[in-house]
């Protein structure tokens, strides 16, 4: 067990990653989701809806009004004892942080009619907002109780009361609102996410404290562990468990797998709260393995190359994350990776060596090109052809998301039918780092949590009661 003092990450940073760059990130995933005529990713988009300050106009407001029996955590002193039953029932959160409910919640507030002079008028009008001037609070479920812990939580400023911020992964819908400039607290995170905030951010070392996976540490009397997440490189779960014998479990973004069931820390210990990501939190999404749609795109690839020997083969990404797909097509064909400098300096510092080594830095040495997901769209693609012109003739290329998966198409990858324009052959494929629907529900089923709290698509009064009725199903037994 280590016991978590002062002493910051020792990384340095040469070169700080462009505000551009970071922020490509983000957009290219609400470009690639819009390009496919689906909603913004909840998780990025429901960040602009919340408030979380009780006012009448917050999220939180809206939560306790709504009425629903969603999961939500009680007073501890009804969920200390094992023996206490399984059955969800509706706790009144603002007791357990220690607040009144403002009368002002007994019944919705009348609508109010928004005035022209609301909206932006070159920037004017909305920052003379009293309510735009002050800082956002943060959202309860972002908050471990009796604890000074947050989660993915740095967009608020400085939290009242919060007086260590953990980060599950560095992806940028997680940990939008750091910069270099960063002194609200120490950050803990995995030491591959450490070296990325580091790296791309330039954030002072002396605020991170990278925690290793799998070993308990104890901060501020708190036993804290973080195990592997399955979703993208450095995510991780936090298991928190407090002197009072309480667990809490976060998972961040994650992939449910088998292999999670199997981790002692999960197996033989009861969490009494799970933190759920629920951003496939519906009965549709019930894709694929990762190991099936990978042997699909290779499969895929082999055959367009046979067809074609002069195939340009482009895999879409995020600036971390789907390494998996372009590491099964590089071993696959026995070809070396290509990705701008940006990328390759993120790529190397995980310190992967079946990846590191297969990796080049000029694009005429392989056909095998890693792009931001953004830029799989049939006019970007013809042009990044133009440059190939001398060297392929064609391009095949993957999006790999889990927002691609239909209904229609079931666990039988072969009905994926690519959009093809000339020479130009995109497929998108259900490779998706979240869990699907039966995902959620065996790992809720294996874990048998007293309470769940989603932590996506919560924005919306409808969609919590779908999920509170699939927590209420899944935890019966």
């Amino acid at each position: 067990m280590s016991t978590i003092g002062g002493a910051g990450g020792d990384y340095d940073s040469k070169e700080e990653w462009t505000e551009f760059e970071w922020l490509e990130d983000a957009l290219s995933i609400i470009e690639n989701i819009e390009e496919q005529s689906y909603q913004i990713h909840p998780s990025i988009k429901q960040e602009e809806e919340e408030d979380g300050d009780g006012g009448d106009g917050s999220f939180s407001a809206e939560f306790y009004r709504c009425g629903t029996d969603w999961s939500c955590l009680s007073p501890a002193a009804e969920v200390v004892e094992p023996s206490h039953s399984r059955n969800l029932k509706q706790a009144n959160l603002w007791q357990m942080w220690g607040q009144n409910k403002p009368s002002s919640l007994s019944s919705p507030p009348p609508k109010k009619k928004l005035k022209p002079t609301q909206f932006c008028s070159q920037g004017k009008a909305a920052s003379s907002s009293p309510k735009h001037n002050r800082p956002r609070a943060c959202p309860f479920y972002k908050r471990i109780p009796d604890t000074g812990f947050s989660v993915d939580a740095f967009r608020y400023g400085p939290i009242p009361g919060c007086s260590a911020y953990f980060l599950t992964h560095f992806h940028y819908d997680h940990y939008g609102g750091l910069t270099k400039g960063w002194s609200h607290g120490p950050i803990y995170c995995t030491p591959l996410t450490a070296r990325l905030l580091t790296i791309c951010l330039s954030l002072n070392s002396l605020y991170i404290h990278p925690l290793e996976l799998d070993t308990e540490y104890v901060i501020q009397g708190v036993k804290v562990t973080l195990l592997e997440a399955n979703h993208c490189p450095g995510a991780a779960l936090l298991h928190f468990r407090l002197p009072t014998g309480l667990c809490y479990l976060h998972t961040g973004d994650f992939r449910a797998s088998k292999l999670m069931q199997a981790h002692p820390l999960l197996a033989n210990n009861r969490v009494n709260v799970l933190y759920l990501d629920t951003t496939y939190c519906n009965p549709k999404y019930k894709f694929p393995s990762k190991e099936d749609v990978l042997s699909y795109v290779v499969r895929v690839t082999k055959s367009s190359l046979k067809k074609q020997p002069k195939t340009l083969v482009v895999v879409g990404a995020y600036s971390i994350g789907k390494e998996s797909v372009y590491l099964a097509i590089s071993k696959a064909l026995g070809v070396k990776i290509y990705a701008n400098n940006s990328r390759r300096r993120i790529l190397q510092s995980f310190g992967w060596p079946d990846l590191s080594t297969n990796l080049c830095t000029k694009a005429i040495d392989t056909c095998l090109h890693v792009l931001p997901i953004s830029s799989l769209r049939y006019e970007t693609l013809k042009d990044y052809l133009k440059n190939h012109v001398n060297q392929y003739a064609a391009v095949l290329a993957f999006r790999p998301t889990g927002w691609t998966y239909s209904e229609g198409l079931g666990r039988e990858l072969d009905l994926i039918r690519p959009s093809t324009r000339g020479n130009i052959t995109i497929y998108g494929v259900p490779y998706s780092e979240h869990s699907s629907f039966t995902e959620l529900r065996d790992f809720v089923e294996f874990l048998k949590p007293d309470k769940i709290i989603p932590t996506v698509n919560v924005g919306n009064p409808d969609n919590r009661d779908k999920m509170q009725s699939y927590f209420r199903e899944w935890l019966k037994g």
